[in-house]
């Protein structure tokens, strides 16, 4: 795995995010849905506080909150430009570097382990596939409240011939 890899996978993560929130902004029932919101909210937050760590902030710094679904969505969006910003100050040697998350204490009292060393790598990783996994229940969310959701894997997305991320 190197740089290019993860910006491929962070340009699929982009389209991904944002055509589901297409299809949120589409419907009023879904843009009005607290359930989506929270989702989507969680999802965005993780993905800053994963920047965050990698660029050596505190993670004391709170996160903004948002009355609606649309500035939420243009707090999610940025989040891609600042990723990339710093994607590119980063060299393949420098992802294989360690990397300690401020939170693994809290994750050593859930799994009740010391967690094992990680390195950027593994945590750009991790940010990729829990923005998956928050998208599949986003989808489960909007076929609940009757909404199509979009198909946004990864291989529709090569398939499609790697389309940017539509920012509309």
């Amino acid at each position: 795995m190197n740089i290019n890899n993860l910006k491929d996978l962070y340009q699929h993560m982009q389209w991904a995010d944002a055509t589901v929130w297409a299809s949120l902004i589409a419907n009023s029932d879904a843009e009005n849905d607290s359930k989506l919101r929270d989702y989507f909210y969680h999802l965005h937050m993780v993905q800053y506080a994963f920047l965050r760590t990698w660029r050596g902030e505190p993670r004391e710094t709170p996160y903004p909150t948002f009355d609606n679904s649309k500035a939420l969505m243009l707090w999610g969006r940025d989040f891609y430009n600042q990723l990339f910003s710093y994607l590119d100050t980063l060299s393949d040697e420098q992802i294989y570097q360690p990397l300690l998350l401020p939170w693994a204490t809290m994750v050593e009292k859930r799994l009740g382990v010391v967690p094992k060393n990680t390195v950027l790598l593994d945590t750009m990783l991790q940010v990729a596939l829990h923005s998956q996994y928050h998208r599949g229940q986003i989808n489960t969310r909007l076929r609940e409240i009757g909404v199509e959701p979009p198909l946004v894997d990864y291989i529709a997305w090569v398939w499609l011939g790697r389309p940017l991320a539509n920012k509309g």
